[in-house]
């Protein structure tokens, strides 16, 4: 019972950085263009 009060507060904080790291990455543009790279493999660029 006592390992309860470590791992839930460790899995919040992890939860919370991960939720974090996310809004992060979504302000700054990593998901503009999710599809745009799958459709350049195809066409050549001569």
């Amino acid at each position: 019972m006592d390992s309860l009060l470590i791992l839930v507060p460790a899995a919040l904080l992890l939860g919370l950085l991960a939720l974090a790291a996310f809004l992060w990455a979504l302000r700054n543009g990593q998901y503009d263009d999710p599809d745009g790279a799958a459709g350049r493999i195809l066409f050549d660029d001569e």
